[in-house]
C-alpha cells in the first residue's frame, strides 16, 4: 500500500497531501515514525565519541523528523476533522505515544549524555538559542522522569499512559455533547428578538436535520450567542444557557466528573513524583510567572475591580427588567440579553446594526491589510491546493520583497467533526535545514458564523476579534526565525502576539478599510464608528469576572496536594464562593466542559495566561499609539524582539528588548475600564 504519509510530501509548499491520506494510513506513518526515532536515539547512545551538542542535543532535536509530521496531520485533523475512526486511531494511539515518549526520556544512558554536555554547558561556545535548547533539553528529561528510581519510573509511565486517555475520552465526551444538545422551535412566535441571521442559520439547521418547517438552535457559540443576547422568550433562553453551561454533566455516559476526578489524582501524584507540592508548581516552573502564588496576586489584583465594574452592570440591568414591569431577579441567561438593551440604551448600539459591515472576506481581507502595513507581507489566495474540507482556504504569505514567507489555512465555520472554540496551528513548524530556513505551514481554525442562502458569512463584534486573535498567533508562527522548532514560547508568553492584534480589529483607521456592507458596499458610517469606539469598555465587568472566575477554578484545581475522590460540584462551588463570585455570572467555562485544562495539558494551571500576557499587550499597544498604530519601526522592533524569537531566550528579557522595560498592570486596567 502506498502510505502518503511516509515520503516528502510531493505537493505545492510541500503541504500535507490531505485527499490522499485515509484513516488506514495513520498507524504504520505512526510506527514507522516512532521506529525512525528509536533508531536515531539508538544511534546517539551508542556513539563512541564524546557527548557534543552536535551529537546528542542537536541530533535528539532532529531525530522525530518523520513522527513530528505524520503527528501534526493527525492530531489537527482530529481536531478540525475528525470521525469515528479517527477517534478510534486516537485512543488506541494514546498509551503507545505515551509509552513511546517515555522509552526516550526515561533512558538512562541518553539521560547521561544529555546531563553531560548540559554541564559543561557555559564552557561550550554556544549561541543563546543553542544554550536555550541545552538548558530545554536537559529540563525537559527531568521532567520527564529521568532522574526518578526505577520503581518510581514504572509509576510514572502507568500515570501518563492513564492520562494519555483521560485526555481523549474528555475531549470526545465535550464533542459529541455539543452536537447532542438541539432546541426545536415550532412556534413563529418564540423567534421574537432574533436577527434575520439568526433565523436563516436556523432555517437551514432544520432543514439539515429534515426538520422542516422549524427552526434549530444549538449550543455551538454561532447559534447559541445571538440566541441568549436577542430571544425575547425567557424560558428558552433558560434551556439554551442550562444545556450549555451543563455539558458532559449529566450523570450519563457522556459525564467528565469521574474524568476530571482522575486527571485531577493524577497529575498531583505525578507532580509529587518528580518533587513538586503540586501539579501547578510543575508547569509553572517553565512559565513567566514561576509560581501559583505569582499568578494568585495578579489574579487578586483585577478581580475586586472585575466585580465591583459587574456589580454596576447588573444593576443597571436591574433597573430595566424593573422599568419593564417584570418583578425577577436577573439570571445567568438574562446577563446577554439585557446586556445588549443597556448597550442599545446608553449608546444606541446594536450589534445587528454592525454586523452588516462584518463580512468574513472583508474582515479577514482588513486583517491582512493590518499585517502588510505593520510588515509589507502579502496574502495570495491559492486554488488547487490540497485541503482536508472544501471550505478551507489557503494562502501564500510573501516578505515584502517577494521571498516566502510561508503558507496559511484558513478554516472558519462549525460543523459536528470540528470542536469548539477557536485556535491557530501548524501543519510544519519554522526551522532552519543544512542552513536554510524551513517555511511554516500555519492554520487558523474557528467556529464562526456561518453563511446562509440569503446573506454571506457575517461575524460579530467578538468573532472579528477572535479572528484578529489567531491571526496574530499565525504571524508568530509566520515569523518565527529560529533555527530549532522545538523551542516553544511560554505559555503566558504566548499570548502577547495573538491579543496585540485585538487592538487593531476596530480602530477606526482600520474599520475604514474594511468595514463596507455586504449589500451595499458603503463604509461603515462615521457616527457608528464613534458609537463603537464609546463603547468599547462596556459590559467588561462581566467579561473579565466569567474569564477570571475560569482561571482561578483552574489554579484551583491545580494547587491541591492530596489525592482524594473530588465532588466535582462541590469544589466548583467552593471556589466561586472563595472568590465572592456572584450569582448572575457563571465562570467562562465549568470544569466538565473545560477542554483547556482538562483535554490535555496545554492550559492545565495556566488558563490565567491570557490575563498574564494582557499586561503585556496593553503595555506593547502604548508603544504603537506613542508612535503611531502604523509605524514601521515599532512593528519591526516588535518582529525582530517578539515575534521572530519566542522562545528562545527569557522571555521577559525579550520583551524589554522591544518594550525598554517591564510592563505595569495600569494599562491593562485602563483598556478594560476597571479602574
Amino acid at each position: 500500500m502506498e502510505n502518503p504519509l511516509l515520503s516528502s510530501f510531493e505537493t505545492p509548499f510541500q503541504v500535507p497531501p490531505f485527499e490522499q491520506i485515509k484513516p488506514e494510513h495513520y498507524m504504520p506513518a505512526f510506527l514507522e515514525g516512532m521506529k525512525q526515532e528509536k533508531a536515531a536515539v539508538e544511534a546517539i547512545i551508542t556513539t563512541t565519541e564524546a557527548p557534543s551538542f552536535e551529537n546528542t542535543i542537536e541530533a535528539l532535536e532532529n531525530s522525530d523528523e518523520l513522527l513530528s509530521r505524520v503527528s501534526s496531520v493527525f492530531y489537527n485533523l482530529t481536531s478540525a476533522a475528525t470521525s469515528d475512526k479517527l477517534e478510534v486511531i486516537s485512543m488506541e494511539l494514546a498509551p503507545i505515544m505515551s509509552g513511546h515518549n517515555d522509552d526516550i526520556r526515561l533512558n538512562e544512558t541518553l539521560f547521561a549524555k544529555v546531563k553531560a554536555v548540559y554541564d559543561q554547558r557555559e564552557a561550550l561556545e554556544l549561541t543563546t538559542e543553542q544554550l536555550t535548547l541545552v538548558e530545554n533539553t536537559y529540563k525537559n528529561f527531568v521532567r520527564g522522569g529521568a532522574n526518578l528510581n526505577d520503581e518510581a519510573k514504572t509509576r510514572f509511565r502507568e500515570i501518563n499512559k492513564e492520562l494519555s486517555v483521560l485526555f481523549l475520552n474528555f475531549g470526545q465526551n465535550v464533542l459529541k455533547e455539543n452536537n447532542r444538545f438541539m432546541l426545536v422551535v415550532d412556534n413563529e412566535a418564540d423567534l421574537a428578538g432574533l436577527s434575520s441571521t439568526s433565523i436563516a442559520a436556523a432555517t437551514q439547521k432544520a432543514n439539515e436535520k429534515n426538520l422542516e418547517g422549524k427552526w434549530v438552535f444549538t449550543i455551538h457559540k454561532p447559534s447559541l450567542l445571538p440566541f441568549l443576547a436577542n430571544a425575547e422568550n425567557r424560558d428558552l433562553r433558560q434551556k439554551m444557557f442550562e444545556a450549555y453551561i451543563n455539558k458532559a454533566n449529566y450523570d450519563d455516559s457522556l459525564d467528565n466528573k469521574a474524568i476530571i476526578n482522575d486527571i485531577v489524582n493524577l497529575r498531583i501524584e505525578k507532580a509529587q513524583l518528580l518533587g513538586y507540592e503540586n501539579f501547578s508548581a510543575y508547569i509553572l516552573d517553565k512559565n513567566m510567572a514561576k509560581n501559583a502564588d505569582n499568578v494568585y496576586k495578579l489574579l487578586d489584583q483585577i478581580m475586586p475591580n472585575a466585580l465591583r465594574v459587574a456589580k454596576k452592570e447588573v444593576a443597571d440591568m436591574q433597573h430595566m427588567i424593573t422599568a419593564d414591569g417584570h418583578n425577577f431577579k436577573l439570571a445567568p441567561w438574562d446577563y446577554d440579553f439585557y446586556a445588549t438593551k443597556v448597550k442599545q440604551q446608553k449608546f444606541a448600539l446594536n450589534e445587528n446594526e454592525i454586523r452588516p459591515y462584518l463580512k468574513l472576506d472583508n474582515v479577514r481581507d482588513g486583517m491582512f491589510w493590518v499585517a502588510n502595513q505593520l510588515y509589507g507581507i502579502s496574502f495570495t489566495q491559492l486554488e488547487n491546493m490540497p485541503v482536508y474540507h472544501p471550505e478551507v482556504e489557503v494562502f501564500e504569505v510573501k516578505e515584502e520583497n517577494g521571498d516566502h514567507l510561508g503558507i496559511l489555512y484558513m478554516d472558519y465555520h462549525p460543523r459536528e467533526s470540528k470542536r469548539s472554540g477557536a485556535w491557530c496551528t501548524s501543519y510544519r513548524s519554522q526551522k532552519y535545514e543544512n542552513g536554510e530556513r524551513v517555511a511554516p505551514v500555519m492554520s487558523i481554525v474557528c467556529n464562526f458564523s456561518a453563511p446562509t442562502a440569503d446573506a454571506p458569512a457575517l461575524l460579530t463584534v467578538d468573532e472579528t476579534e477572535t479572528l484578529f486573535h489567531e491571526f496574530g498567533h499565525a504571524l508568530d508562527g509566520l515569523f518565527a526565525n529560529k533555527h530549532y522548532s522545538s523551542l516553544r514560547t511560554p505559555r503566558d508568553f504566548v499570548e502577547l502576539p495573538s491579543q496585540i492584534m485585538e487592538h487593531w480589529a476596530f480602530e477606526p483607521e482600520v474599520l475604514n478599510h474594511y468595514a463596507k456592507h455586504y449589500q451595499t458596499g458603503e463604509s461603515m458610517p462615521a457616527e457608528l464608528i464613534t458609537k463603537i469606539e464609546k463603547a468599547g469598555k462596556f459590559n467588561q465587568g462581566f467579561a473579565t469576572t466569567e474569564y477570571l472566575a475560569a482561571s482561578y477554578l483552574d489554579l484551583d484545581w491545580h494547587t491541591q496536594t492530596q489525592v482524594q475522590d473530588w465532588d466535582v460540584n462541590a469544589f466548583e462551588a467552593a471556589s466561586m464562593k472563595k472568590i465572592k463570585m456572584i450569582d448572575e455570572i457563571v465562570p467562562r467555562y465549568r470544569s466538565p466542559y473545560f477542554l483547556h485544562v482538562f483535554s490535555g495539558d496545554g492550559y492545565a494551571s495556566a488558563y490565567y495566561s491570557y490575563i498574564w500576557a494582557e499586561v503585556l499587550d496593553a503595555d506593547a499597544f502604548e508603544a504603537f499609539k506613542e508612535h503611531g498604530i502604523f509605524d514601521k519601526n515599532t512593528a519591526s522592533a516588535f518582529r525582530t524582539n517578539v515575534l521572530e524569537l519566542g522562545g528562545t531566550e527569557d522571555a521577559m528579557e525579550l520583551y524589554k528588548k522591544f518594550r525598554g522595560s517591564e510592563p505595569g498592570i495600569q494599562p491593562l486596567l485602563n483598556n478594560r475600564g476597571l479602574n
